[in-house]
């Protein structure tokens, strides 16, 4: 069975910090603080949660290079004043203005204390039933490609393709979007943002890995050793995770 989107990965150098603003951000909470940071609707700690990718902010030393992020996250406002609201909410919890050359636009581009990039959304009724994260956004060169990958990839439902967009969403229709932005720009770093799979119970997290590099992915060292992990690339070099069951 293909795998399932199950979180956000972030990396922070302070990622205790990061980890509450985006738990303040999203009105969200701190679940879990340890090794990492989790951060997910509140309620009680729910891994997976069910309807929503929660946010893990992982501890990396490196802070973050001045290359744009080609993952980032957009999220859902409900009118021009809630839009306006949450810009100024963001800004004091410590966001900052970001130029990523988008001119002039509907959103507002903002970037996290530890400058990963993020947009503010101007309305959108498609965005109404998301929650507070409207989308993930990946930049990409050939969104067809790349749809067919990660359609294959994961229980995701391709909605719409062509050579300048895709988009998938869960099949029950809940949570973010997953969006293939082509851009014209290369990738030039290692991304700070990136999506974490989990196989479903029952299914076997090798074969599942065996399966995507059948796809296109390809393996990935970041120093991870034995952990109980496995990193990917998509075929665009995007960086994933293919967690281990609980």
């Amino acid at each position: 069975m293909p795998l399932r989107p199950v979180q956000v990965n972030i990396k922070a150098v302070d990622h205790p910090a990061v980890g509450r603003f985006w738990a303040d951000a999203l009105g969200w909470e701190v679940q879990a603080s340890g090794a990492t940071t989790y951060v997910a609707p509140a309620g009680g700690l729910r891994w997976p949660h069910p309807a929503v990718l929660g946010i893990d902010v992982v501890p990396v030393p490196e802070p973050k290079t001045a290359a744009k992020n080609r993952v980032h996250l957009d999220l859902a406002t409900l009118s021009a004043a809630h839009q306006e609201e949450l810009v100024e909410r963001l800004r004091a919890l410590g966001a900052a203005p970001v130029d990523v050359g988008q001119a002039e636009v509907p959103w507002t581009v903002l970037a996290d204390p530890e400058g990963n990039e993020f947009c503010v959304l101007e309305p959108r009724d498609v965005y109404r039933d998301t929650g507070p994260v409207a989308a993930v956004v990946v930049d990409c060169a050939d969104p067809r490609a790349m749809a067919r990958f990660w359609g294959g990839a994961t229980d995701w439902k391709v909605h719409e393709v062509s050579d300048e967009h895709g988009v998938l969403r869960a099949a029950a229709g809940t949570g973010p979007y997953l969006e293939l932005l082509r851009v014209p720009n290369p990738k030039t770093a290692p991304d700070r943002v990136h999506l974490d799979l989990l196989p479903y119970p029952g299914d076997d997290k090798e074969a599942e890995v065996a399966r995507l590099r059948a796809l296109g992915a390809r393996d990935l060292d970041v120093g991870q050793g034995d952990a109980p992990w496995t990193c990917l690339t998509d075929p665009e070099d995007h960086e994933f995770c293919v967690l281990a069951l609980p």
